[in-house]
């Protein structure tokens, strides 16, 4: 198929394509409902004008309640004060900014170059990611933590670190998954970032422990270590090591954990390698990836997590490779094995997320930024004749080769860096259709 080459065939083409996906994605929060915005909005209102507890609320008609930190449910107070639908619209307002800042911080400047035309072909094309689709049509989170994290990249990146661990500490009080980055500015001997990001999530656990100490006390000691709260682990939309151990029958907690340790083993040295070289978005990429294998339970909406890893793909030269696997990821297809997950089909079929982020964990280019200085900086060395000394003494030395140009500058080196109508939820009817993929 042939692009149009004019200015008038673009148009035509991005409103062709808007009103196509605009059609698509209009249906989706009615399949999803919502639901994960209907926990958030139903424990808080219960919580705040009724005296309820946090982790006694439980969605009418099922068994899913709210499962993040106690400092999230503080973090969600506002909520308190909207309507359901004006907390639907906050929801999606928030969502679409924290995107806009992912995206800034992934690209740079490089979008830029192709205008509007191409903005407008990405906004078509990121509307139909499903992690993105569910992300939004469930009400959910993921996308707002990962802005927070990113921030932190970009401080790293820059050479702006004073403040670098604000967002990761934040996000981890917000939800447990982030703490891994925490680990991450250890490996890479970024004690201070590491430092401030634990101080930040520790005050805000402690002001949640002062806001609601009996809510605190009770997830740290119980709601915290129950996954049955979440979700079934062999559920499809669990994309994670113990989903597959999960869905092949495999229930016993030391697989996982062996296999949990390899991946870390394996994260440990690709991450480490990649903070060396200033290349924080692929370290934080696949940190991103790692945490998604690792965690209990990741629902297909966590896989928002991977978006850096594509950037970080279409940086190193590898389009097409990168645009083949957010294709897949745009499918839906793991719900093809909703039903019956087994043979050899269904290990390959339900698991294809899985496989797509070890894949990614294994061999995203990564830590190679400043591999290309010396060499450069060699083969001058080696191709220059040795001046005489005496056109030492008329000439000046010659000047310093600057930093190469990069797609994406942002990415390393010097300037990369819940009920029924009438119940206290959202108040819209719940469809049999909209079953969750867990409030985590």
């Amino acid at each position: 198929m042939r692009l149009p080459a004019t200015d008038r065939g673009r148009l035509l083409l991005v409103l062709v394509l808007a009103a196509a996906v605009s059609v698509f994605t209009a249906t989706v929060p009615l399949l999803r409902d919502w639901f994960d915005l209907r926990v958030y909005y139903g424990t808080i209102n219960t919580w705040i004008h009724h005296g309820g507890r946090i982790y006694d609320f439980r969605m009418p008609g099922t068994s899913y309640g709210f499962t993040y930190p106690p400092f999230a449910a503080v973090s969600m107070l506002p909520m308190a004060l909207l309507g359901p639908r004006t907390a639907i619209a906050a929801a999606l307002l928030l969502n679409l900014a924290a995107l806009a800042v992912v995206l800034r911080i992934l690209t740079g400047r490089a979008w830029r170059r192709y205008g509007w035309y191409g903005c407008a072909l990405a906004a078509c094309a990121l509307a139909l990611y499903e992690p993105l689709r569910d992300t939004f049509s469930f009400g959910q989170v993921n996308v707002l933590l990962l802005a927070l994290v990113l921030a932190d990249c970009r401080l790293l990146a820059t050479g702006r670190g004073r403040w670098a661990g604000v967002g990761i500490g934040l996000a981890a009080a917000v939800k447990l998954t982030p703490a891994l980055f925490v680990v991450l500015l250890l490996l890479a001997r970024r004690r201070r970032a590491a430092a401030l990001a634990t101080a930040v999530a520790t005050a805000a656990t402690a002001l949640a422990a002062c806001v609601a100490p009996d809510a605190s006390r009770y997830y740290w000691t119980v709601a915290m270590w129950d996954t049955t709260r979440v979700g079934r682990l062999d559920y499809v939309s669990n994309q994670s090591l113990q989903g597959v151990l999960a869905r092949l029958g495999e229930p016993d907690r030391p697989v996982w954990a062996v296999a949990v340790l390899l991946v870390l083993g394996v994260w440990a040295v690709r991450a480490r390698r990649a903070a060396d070289a200033g290349d924080w978005t692929a370290a934080f990429a696949l940190t991103g990836l790692t945490a998604c294998l690792i965690s209990p339970i990741t629902w297909v909406h966590h896989l928002v997590w991977l978006l850096p890893s594509f950037a970080v793909l279409v940086r190193a030269g590898h389009p097409r490779t990168a645009g083949a696997l957010y294709a897949v990821l745009c499918t839906s297809v793991v719900w093809l094995w909703f039903d019956d997950a087994s043979g050899i089909g269904g290990l390959l079929g339900s698991n294809i997320y899985t496989w797509i982020t070890l894949g990614l964990l294994l061999w995203l280019p990564a830590g190679q930024l400043r591999a290309v200085r010396p060499v450069k900086s060699r083969s001058a060395s080696v191709m220059t004749p040795a001046p005489s000394t005496a056109a030492a003494t008329m000439a000046p030395g010659p000047a310093q080769p600057g930093p190469p140009d990069r797609a994406f500058p942002s990415s390393g080196g010097r300037t990369a860096a819940a009920g029924s109508a009438a119940g206290p939820c959202l108040g819209l009817p719940r469809n049999a259709s909209s079953d969750p993929t867990g409030s985590t």
